[in-house]
């Protein structure tokens, strides 16, 4: 069965403690053109912030997508395509390998499996929260982002893997080589892309470009042309 990010480009990632630009509206988020909106932040969540912007987005007609950071803050709503669950592959501390994944099977006895799906994360900036929060070994090579890549598929079975820069612009290198050594697993990126350039060029290395920050600091407008740059990159 094609999962729905099988044909996706492009994902906006909304941090439920960030505020939008000043004047716009969820209204406007959703028309930038982007295939999906996924809610989610690494510090600072509660489930009220993260029930806020499900609610404002439920009202627009793009698949959505909660990926929570600990399993205190799920959400059940049926407005909610699914739940993206990131596991860290090169996280120091396990508990951000599964350790935060038994414990959210612990608690929901009703947990939605059919919507549940994993996203096997290699975090490359040390400087990032997620990287100081799971503690990851970001000291690797694109040789060792290729194999991390390649487990997750083949030994792991993930259907997702996301190469993660946040805060930063990452090494094309990198991501080729994660690109590279997979098969049919869809590869994400994410981090430091703020303009049409930086769209295409990760968009030429990966399945989807994953934008976040550049909605909060610089609004919708900013957003559509890194949609336009990746979309250009996959029809090229």
């Amino acid at each position: 069965m094609t999962k729905q990010w099988e044909d996706w480009d492009h994902i906006l990632k909304i941090d439920p403690d960030k505020d939008l630009v000043e004047g716009e509206t969820f209204e406007d988020v959703a028309r930038t053109g982007t295939d999906a909106i996924e809610i989610g932040g690494t510090l600072d969540m509660t489930t009220e912030k993260m029930e806020r912007v499900v609610d404002a987005c439920a009202e627009h007609d793009v698949p959505l997508y909660q990926e929570p950071s600990n399993p205190g803050v799920v959400i059940d709503s049926p407005a909610l395509d699914g739940y993206l669950i990131p596991t860290v592959l090169n996280a120091g501390d396990p508990f951000w390998v599964t350790g935060a994944h038994k414990e959210w099977v612990r608690i929901d006895e009703d947990l939605d499996w059919d919507r549940t799906h994993t996203e096997a994360y290699i975090v490359m900036n040390p400087e990032a929260s997620v990287a100081q929060l799971t503690d990851a070994d970001c000291d690797q090579q694109p040789d060792d982002v290729g194999a991390y890549a390649r487990v997750a598929e083949r030994m792991f079975g993930q259907e997702i893997v996301y190469v993660e820069y946040s805060g930063t612009y990452g090494d094309p290198e990198v991501v080729q080589a994660a690109h590279d050594a997979l098969d049919d697993a869809t590869l994400f990126y994410g981090g430091g892309v703020r303009d049409y350039d930086a769209a295409y060029e990760m968009g030429q290395r990966s399945d989807v470009v994953v934008v976040g920050d550049l909605l909060h600091d610089e609004g919708c407008d900013a957003v559509r042309k890194t949609v336009e740059g990746v979309k250009d990159a996959h029809s090229d």
